[in-house]
């Protein structure tokens, strides 16, 4: 799907077994903000893994081993690198799916790509040239995240440092803009702007953030959630990120945010039968 009249969208990448772009099903990324048990991450990739095979739509399953970011210091952070990834790797080899994941410093690139089929720069450090130079020279495809305070158009210089580095499978991830004060919002003419650089995936959970709201935590407007997924739908995106949870509000990290995964098949459904429309439309 083009994003504007006159020009075309990059060719696509390899994520894993996967291949993510123009010509492309819609890519789902998907799972827990945060690793909070082995049990509970197996439990939640198999049933996406099941979701998305019932809707044939490729799925990754992503679940962070350190939040490294959270408001406050006193929040649960994740088990940590070294068993954050032995519980993705039993995903991977258990559940059968691509697997990612955050990598915040230039040392975690090299373990995390042992495991990883995806390393994910977080949208505060998309300028860190690098930890974005780390992950690319780890051989895996890279998905970095717009920062709230960047231009749709600045993306295009993080895009070309994992290139630079002799990487071409890099994907660029929306996830709001900062608009005051605790509050974010999405400028979806961005996402065609930054489809000329590369496959571009949607973050409609973090998207809908009021960052700090909360007290120590980050708050948030869950039901906007399908709104905002559907209006990127329609807008071309290659890729759809949502967090889900199968109890939110216990949900030990961005628990205003993550999607409710009993409520997750009716959104993609939706999804899918618009997308489908705008591929007609364009035909």
């Amino acid at each position: 799907m083009s994003e504007t009249r006159g020009s075309q969208p990059p060719a696509a990448i390899q994520l894993g077994p996967l291949r993510v772009g123009a010509g492309c099903p819609l890519l789902l990324i998907a799972g827990p903000c945060v690793i909070e048990t082995a049990d509970h991450t197996l439990r939640l990739a198999e049933a996406l893994a099941a979701l998305a095979g019932r809707l044939r739509l490729p799925l990754v399953f992503k679940a962070s081993f350190d939040k490294a970011n959270r408001s406050s210091g006193g929040s649960f952070r994740g088990p940590g690198i070294d068993d954050g990834l032995a519980v993705l790797r039993r995903v991977r080899e258990r559940v059968g799916v691509p697997v990612l994941s955050d990598v915040h410093e230039p040392r975690q690139a090299a373990a995390a790509a042992e495991v990883l089929d995806c390393l994910q720069v977080p949208a505060f450090l998309c300028r860190q040239t690098d930890l974005l130079l780390a992950c690319a020279r780890a051989g895996k495809c890279v998905n970095i995240k717009k920062g709230q305070f960047l231009s749709p158009e600045k993306m295009a210089l993080a895009a070309e440092k994992v290139r630079g580095a002799g990487n071409p499978n890099v994907m660029l991830t929306e996830r709001g803009t900062t608009f005051g004060y605790e509050r974010l919002v999405n400028d979806m003419t961005g996402l065609a702007v930054m489809r000329r650089f590369a496959p571009v995936c949607f973050d409609a959970t973090h998207s809908v953030q009021h960052p700090g709201s909360a007290g120590t935590v980050t708050g948030g407007a869950r039901e906007f959630i399908p709104l905002l997924a559907r209006c990127a739908v329609a807008a071309g995106i290659d890729a759809l990120f949502l967090e889900v949870h199968e109890d939110p509000p216990n949900a030990r990290s961005d628990a205003a945010t993550v999607w409710p995964l009993d409520q997750l098949e009716r959104l993609l459904r939706d999804c899918l039968r618009l997308r489908s429309a705008m591929e007609e439309c364009a035909s």
